[in-house]
């Protein structure tokens, strides 16, 4: 193994020809011999360039479609071969293998065919053989050979080139030959997830792959002491933060991200509905209101809990306004997440330095299928997403009196929030804002409790005659398992209540609701976040 390797010859075949002629010109200038394929040879050659195509140097032409035009061993003996190897020498010698010092491949774009709905023969063309086998040998070879897989990283092959006069030195290669493996680690990963779920139809693949592209690292984790960084999905998937652009404001945290994205998925929600303006404060929402202006719908939001919500995360479901952005800078706010912004908006946002905001250009399908993985000691649990809905014709009306028109719809905005809170969750809401909202407590009647504290607390606060959660419905994500949650929420002034059912004690339950005179409607779908 040597330090340094001079680069005389160089094997180019990419399918993204970003960079590729500056980078040609560059290689030749130094003396390089290239040698490429198909439409990488015809594009060096486009630009004035001397080009050895790989069937000269194989003795074999391109057939089958250009399935087969670099899997030759005089290909791969030139990638592989221990240049201080006696018998490698030797070999190469007597068969004619030249050495190839530098690899340039990117792999056909399998993730892009899938992404743009592509048909099934399209997407197996688009499966590329060759380059991840080049790659793979040029990268186990590092010792004696430069693999570059990303257009990206040629402006630091051309440093390294200049640094050492036309050479690479091992650091160098090893760094390259790590980014290779990673790339065609994914890239099978992609295929085998296609395969597994889009093809076959499988939920749970019997073997998992899982993958993701570094973006940054963090400043910490979720404490000071862990190390943290942020990864972008690689292959087909919803848009969400890691697209978004920042517009603003200091790096995102850990916590930051793992917030705004409660408070995105909560928002998606309501795509497409009325303005929503959510707020999140530890993965939890504390505010979410829906009205006629997002003005209105972040003042509702703020008012049931405007305590929690100092420092917290702020998502919205339309374009933000100046009136809007002017009412959320009158607060500690952390990240403000949206479809867009306009002037007025960014203008009032540019005097929160340290304020981020976050334009997504469009809301996640809250209804998209997928997978959520959590690790656990020694193992993953993987789950498909919280994805089930429920509409008016799905409710179940359980108690003597039927709930109105009005009660139904606050019965689903508060199931809607139910969803997205820690268990056991309990929600107030009343025209389309939360009252009150209990999260994550040991059991239900406590979260009923601590909800109604907080209305309390707000109609003391702003001085109202009486908490908003009278004539409130109120929502569980999970039954009640006696009926002591639901007569905390009957002693809050609720009105209307939605919950799963399921209980072995719902008879019980239901006969309290009775006695208390409210309406209950039953879902049959739990939502258990934890």
């Amino acid at each position: 193994m040597t330090d340094s390797v001079q680069i005389r010859r160089a094997l180019l075949s990419v399918s993204d020809k970003t960079g590729l002629a500056e980078l040609g010109k560059a290689l030749a200038a130094r003396g390089v011999e290239l040698v490429s394929t198909g439409g990488t040879a015809k594009a060096l050659r486009d630009v004035g360039l001397e080009v050895k195509d790989i069937s000269d140097m194989t003795g074999f032409p391109e057939m089958m479609d250009g399935r087969v035009k670099t899997l030759h061993p005089k290909v791969h003996g030139g990638l592989l071969a221990v240049r201080d190897n006696p018998e490698h020498a030797a070999a190469m010698a007597e068969h004619e293998i030249g050495a190839i010092d530098l690899v340039i491949v990117n792999l056909y774009p399998f993730e892009a065919t899938v992404a743009k709905g592509a048909d099934r023969d399209t997407i197996i063309e688009n499966i590329d053989i060759g380059g991840p086998s080049m790659v793979r040998s040029a990268a186990k070879n590092h010792a004696y050979v430069a693999i570059v897989t990303d257009p990206a990283d040629y402006a630091g092959l051309l440093t390294e080139l200049e640094a050492t006069d036309g050479c690479t030195r091992l650091a160098f290669r090893k760094l390259m030959a790590a980014r290779a493996f990673a790339r065609t680690a994914a890239y099978d990963s992609t295929i085998s997830q296609w395969f597994a779920l889009a093809d076959q139809g499988q939920l749970f693949p019997e073997m998992l792959a899982i993958n993701g592209r570094l973006l940054t690292e963090l400043r910490y984790g979720e404490n000071p002491h862990q190390k943290a960084a942020l990864y972008a999905r690689v292959g087909p998937h919803a848009k969400g933060l890691t697209q978004g652009e920042q517009v603003q404001g200091k790096e995102l945290s850990y916590n930051n991200y793992n917030d705004a994205d409660a408070a995105l998925e909560l928002v998606a929600e309501f795509k497409g509905q009325r303005p929503a303006v959510v707020i999140v404060k530890h993965a939890n929402p504390c505010g979410v209101a829906q009205a006629d202006t997002l003005l209105e719908a972040w003042q509702g939001a703020l008012a049931c809990d405007d305590v929690s919500a100092f420092g917290g995360i702020v998502a919205v479901n339309a374009a933000l306004d100046g009136p809007t952005a002017e009412a959320i800078c009158g607060i500690f706010t952390e990240v403000v997440v949206a479809p867009d912004a306009d002037e007025q908006a960014r203008a009032f946002f540019a005097r929160k330095k340290n304020l981020r905001l976050l334009l997504t250009g469009d809301l996640p399908d809250p209804r998209r299928p997928g997978l959520t993985v959590k690790q656990i000691t020694g193992g993953l649990i993987v789950q498909g997403r919280d994805n089930g809905a429920i509409s008016f014709d799905d409710l179940k009306v359980v108690t003597e009196r039927a709930p109105t028109d009005q009660e139904l719809a606050d019965c689903l905005f508060a199931w809607t929030v139910a969803r997205h809170v820690k268990s056991n969750a309990i929600v107030y809401a009343k025209d389309g804002i939360t009252a009150g909202i209990g999260a994550g407590q040991m059991n239900r009647r406590d979260s009923s409790r601590i909800a109604a504290m907080k209305a309390a607390e707000a109609a003391e606060k702003f001085g109202w005659e009486q908490p908003r959660t009278v004539g409130s419905a109120v929502a569980s994500d999970a039954f009640f398992p006696f009926a002591d949650g639901l007569l905390a929420a009957a002693e809050a002034g609720a009105t209307a209540v939605i919950q799963p059912g399921g209980s072995i004690r719902d008879d019980e339950v239901i006969a309290a609701a009775n006695e208390a005179g409210l309406a209950m409607v039953f879902t049959g779908m739990r939502h258990f976040r934890h």
